[in-house]
């Protein structure tokens, strides 16, 4: 996981990489294991097809060095008032194990026609939960950074001191 401080390094690093035309504002930066998404405002006259169409060589550049800095891939977007469009994004398989129980939710959500597939009706569930978590959401990630900075401050085992030894040898 990755913490506030390093989003903050890597909103930096975007900000200060990119050219001035490129966004009005930058919105947003987030991050996870696989994907670098980096979001902008674009100025109200502008369509998103005329904006990815003026922009991509600058973007492509940027991606380049981003994903050989940061080892993952760097997707693209835009908000446009209160809409926001992102371009070409991971979908990254995730594997899991469920009970019946919950398979059969997943088969409700596919029999209902609220998805297409079990893997659509899992990510659906992980929308939704993320929708109506938000606040909790964000207070666990809270949570994980501060018990990042915690281990931070703490000793330094990679030295190789271990307690069991006694002192007469």
């Amino acid at each position: 996981m990755i913490t506030a401080v390093q989003m903050e390094q890597l909103r930096a690093w975007f900000a200060e990489r990119l050219p001035s035309d490129v966004y009005e504002s930058l919105d947003s930066v987030t991050a996870d294991r696989e994907e670098i998404t980096v979001v902008g405002v674009i100025p109200a006259d502008e369509s998103v097809k005329a904006f990815r169409e003026r922009t991509r060589e600058q973007r492509i550049e940027v991606a380049r060095e981003a994903e050989e800095l940061y080892r993952r891939k760097v997707a693209w977007g835009v908000r446009a008032g209160e809409e926001t469009t992102l371009f070409t994004h991971l979908a990254v398989p995730v594997m899991t194990r469920l009970r019946q129980s919950e398979r059969q939710v997943l088969d409700t959500l596919v029999a209902g026609g609220v998805a297409r597939s079990r893997a659509d009706a899992l990510a659906w569930c992980v929308r939704l939960v993320g929708r109506n978590t938000d606040e909790w959401l964000t207070e666990l990630r809270d949570c994980l950074d501060q018990v990042q900075r915690v281990r931070a401050q703490g000793p330094d085992v990679s030295e190789g001191s271990d307690s069991r030894k006694s002192g007469s040898e």
